[in-house]
């Protein structure tokens, strides 16, 4: 298995798993390579350091990483926010254009309180403001909106 580091033309950096170098270059090939942050499908490989074991008893000699780089504070961000659009998808429902319709009857008690997501529109939002409705804007990574592979 090989595990690449790979960057979007955005600099969104990630890690792909792949069984092989020529696995990476043909599902690249056909478009099926593409940022999880931001489903750009321009895609580069990252020259990335091997991790080295020598056999059981003795540790994986790795980078020592006292100082975090911009690198890894921006991937830890990157994966701080994955990992809350994905508890937000696993914990609602997602009601697309009827939301706003669908906020409004939880919220006055026409139909059961439960969490949603889908779209509004900025004036529906800023109205659901004035009536004191919660809501949250949040922009969803596209590769959450659709089953993985």
């Amino acid at each position: 298995m090989k595990v690449l580091d790979l960057q979007c033309a955005h600099k969104h950096v990630f890690e792909g798993w792949f069984s092989s170098e020529a696995d990476f270059q043909d599902q690249q090939g056909k478009g099926l390579v593409e940022c999880p942050v931001c489903s750009n499908a321009t895609i580069v490989k990252m020259l990335s350091a091997p991790r080295l074991n020598f056999g059981s008893g003795r540790e994986a000699i790795q980078p020592s990483h006292e100082v975090e780089s911009p690198e890894v504070a921006t991937q830890s961000l990157q994966a701080a926010w994955t990992a809350v659009a994905r508890l937000v998808v696993a914990n609602t429902d997602d009601v697309g254009d009827q939301f706003a319709e669908e906020a409004r009857k939880i919220h006055y008690g026409e139909a059961q309180e439960r969490g949603i997501r889908g779209r509004a529109s900025r004036t529906e939002t800023e109205s659901f403001i004035e009536e004191g409705i919660a809501v949250m804007p949040l922009a969803l990574p596209d590769f959450l909106k659709r089953p993985l592979q």
